[in-house]
């Protein structure tokens, strides 16, 4: 990989450099046209391909990007290990780097790199030190969705709302934007959870430590390329984990008050 922070600049000198992590796994019919439209749209951000080593060639079509675009950087890792794993590495690699805003996209066009300026203004104007891009507050939708997805997540969200008390409407969102601050004061080494509850989990966690964590309205759009990465066993996990979570924090708070 090239030296991200030699020719690293962001048009905001308050943000400093930014990084986009996009995790891909048989990605390869969708990650050259998201990577230009990430470039296209925020020309002074830089990006970093986490593949888990897809069998389509996705990591050999993120290498000839970064050839040829010196603001895109390629780790290839050593198989799937699920999107929570690929961005915990993102997030060290960038921090190592000297990113001060690092960003999670996905590669299939859900997340429009048109829509990321504001996240990365709420950073700002907001004083936020997690942006969230949320389908769920005003303003915020989803297209091509079929209903009974929508109820799933909505649903869960709520859950989580409840079960865990966070103030938060889209907390299983994958569209969000960390200071560096932010990432190094939530333990990320301890960090387990994987898919819907990993974007739980980091919010759950920045709240906790104090942190200020806005929500922005996005379009999230359906992918119209490749396979959803959905799973049954991704959203037992989430419920799972949300419940032990929720049960612990009520069991905290009552100690508290003994």
């Amino acid at each position: 990989m090239t030296d991200p922070a030699s020719n690293s600049t962001n048009s905001s000198a308050e943000l400093g450099k930014v990084l986009v992590i996009i995790p891909t796994y048989n990605e390869a019919e969708n990650i050259e046209r998201i990577v230009q439209r990430v470039r296209t749209a925020n020309p002074d951000v830089h990006v970093l391909i986490a593949d888990d080593n897809s069998p389509d060639g996705t990591g050999e079509i993120a290498d000839r990007l970064a050839e040829t675009d010196g603001q895109v950087h390629v780790m290839h890792r050593k198989g799937k290990e699920g999107l929570g794993a690929a961005y915990l590495a993102g997030f060290r690699w960038g921090l190592e780097q000297g990113y001060d805003v690092l960003v999670e996209m996905d590669a299939d066009g859900s997340h429009q790199p048109e829509q990321l300026p504001r996240l990365l203004n709420a950073l700002q104007e907001q004083q936020a030190d997690l942006v969230l891009g949320s389908r769920w507050v005003k303003g915020g939708e989803v297209v091509n969705w079929p209903k009974s997805r929508e109820i799933l997540s909505r649903g869960g969200n709520t859950y989580a709302r409840i079960m865990m008390g966070i103030p938060l409407r889209d907390a299983t969102g994958g569209y969000r934007a960390f200071r560096r601050r932010t990432l190094e004061g939530i333990d990320l080494a301890s960090v387990q959870s994987q898919g819907y509850c990993f974007q739980v989990d980091l919010a759950w966690r920045a709240i906790k430590a104090g942190f200020r964590v806005v929500e922005v309205p996005i379009t999230f759009v359906e992918r119209e390329l490749g396979a959803s990465k959905m799973s049954r066993q991704i959203v037992m996990e989430a419920l799972w984990r949300v419940t032990a979570w929720g049960l612990r924090a009520r069991l905290d708070r009552l100690r508290g008050k003994r």
